[in-house]
């Protein structure tokens, strides 16, 4: 279960740069509160699944879901580049969590 809280960490942490995105000096009070609310959550699941997972692997495999997230939405909904170079890379990424999956399990 706590690779599942560590998953969903991950997906709040693409909440809060997505959010990060908008808030405008945090004067954007939506987003402020989004940005607010998901790094609240993101940081509370990657504490709570490093209880039982490694906290090195916890936070790699947090950081890349994160950052493989942030890249994704910003491909799919902010017109980012999405060269081959680019495309192979976060596959890369993928591969790098899923390998710290398989290798990293306390």
């Amino acid at each position: 279960m706590a690779w599942a809280w560590l998953i969903l960490g991950g997906l709040f942490e693409v909440g809060f740069t997505t959010c990060l995105r908008h808030v405008d000096g945090f004067r954007n009070l939506w987003w402020t509160l989004g940005f607010l609310a998901s790094v609240t959550l993101s940081m509370a699941l990657l504490e709570y699944a490093s209880r039982s997972i490694a906290m090195g692997t916890a936070y790699a495999v947090w950081g890349g879901i994160g950052a493989l997230g942030t890249v994704i939405v910003g491909i799919a909904w902010y017109q980012e580049p999405a060269s081959l170079p680019r495309l192979l890379l976060i596959l890369g990424v993928v591969a790098c969590i899923a390998g710290l999956k398989i290798t990293g399990a306390r």
